[in-house]
């Protein structure tokens, strides 16, 4: 095994628009390869993962990381027990690092592919792993897109039950991307009660649902804040929104964290609030989601 940065850094600046995707043919049928030479996206699963659940949000600062990384500790600390990969596809702005309290660079095995940090249980795959945490990405989308890529199939996953996708903000490359190219089992929407958060959530489940993603439901973040001194509830950012959405799209409310303290010191901090405070009631509302999310995955599979 051999420390890789550069070497990865060197292959992914490499890589043009036209390069394949995945990088080989081999395992594909021949209507396969004609619709890939004319283009057009084939989804092709990740060796060694059953299941994989985007996180995603129509805008930036409504939590989203904070929540994927929760609900994946949360689905780990379920039962029955799990193997659980977390991956941070948002390659401009990586946040997992700091979340699950990792650094270093991963190394290669045997067929070169990267080896997952791990920390709580958890496979953890970021580009902040391989560039410095001071330095900014200033890459084309086409050289965006191929580096997220190789973060999911030139990867040692094997074996996961779940692998979480943290999303970038937004509706654009990254997302149709992987939309196209691997078979999601569902995504959860995150957003705040705010108007202009779920307008942007709203966009958000509707790119899914065009692309044959299904929208497992919306996590309400930041749903109500509580006063940890007298224990008065003040709906900062606006009350029923994320209802109202849900009830106009057809789609169920997973579950609302509310707006505290301890999630944003725990999230800073590189320990988690389901890890560092289980019995706590924001833990025990992850939890709840993560269930929700099993159960419905379990569901769509059986149909």
């Amino acid at each position: 095994m051999k420390i890789i940065t550069r070497n990865v850094l060197h292959q992914m600046r490499r890589m043009s628009t036209h390069d394949n995707p995945f990088g080989v043919k081999d395992g594909l049928s021949d209507h396969q390869q004609k619709l890939m030479a004319r283009g057009l996206p084939q989804r092709r699963p990740i060796d060694g993962v059953k299941s994989v659940v985007v996180v995603a949000s129509g805008k930036g600062g409504v939590g989203k990381s904070t929540t994927a990384v929760n609900l994946a500790l949360a689905m780990a600390a379920n039962e029955p027990k799990r193997n659980i990969g977390l991956l941070d596809a948002d390659v401009y702005g990586p946040s997992l690092p700091t979340m699950m309290n990792l650094q270093g660079e991963p190394f290669l095995d045997d067929k070169n592919r990267m080896i997952p940090l791990t920390n709580f249980g958890i496979k953890c795959m970021s580009m902040g792993f391989l560039v410095d945490e001071k330095s900014a990405i200033v890459w084309r989308g086409p050289m965006v897109m191929s580096a997220v890529q190789r973060l999911l199939r030139q990867v040692a996953w094997a074996p996961l039950d779940y692998l979480f996708v943290d999303m970038p903000p937004g509706t654009g490359d990254i997302q149709l991307s992987l939309s196209q190219n691997i078979p999601i089992n569902g995504a959860v929407i995150v957003s705040t009660p705010q108007d202009i958060a779920l307008l942007d959530a709203r966009r958000g489940a509707e790119m899914f649902r065009k692309v044959d993603v299904p929208v497992l439901g919306l996590v309400e973040n930041m749903s109500v804040y509580i006063c940890p001194q007298c224990g008065h509830q003040e709906h900062i950012f606006g009350q029923d929104g994320a209802k109202g959405l849900a009830e106009d799209m057809g789609v169920d409310i997973l579950g609302s964290v509310p707006l505290t303290r301890a999630i944003r010191e725990t999230s800073d901090s590189g320990q988690p609030i389901v890890v560092s405070d289980p019995g706590s009631p924001q833990a025990t509302v992850y939890r709840d989601i993560a269930r929700t999310i099993a159960d419905k995955l379990s569901t769509l599979e059986k149909t």
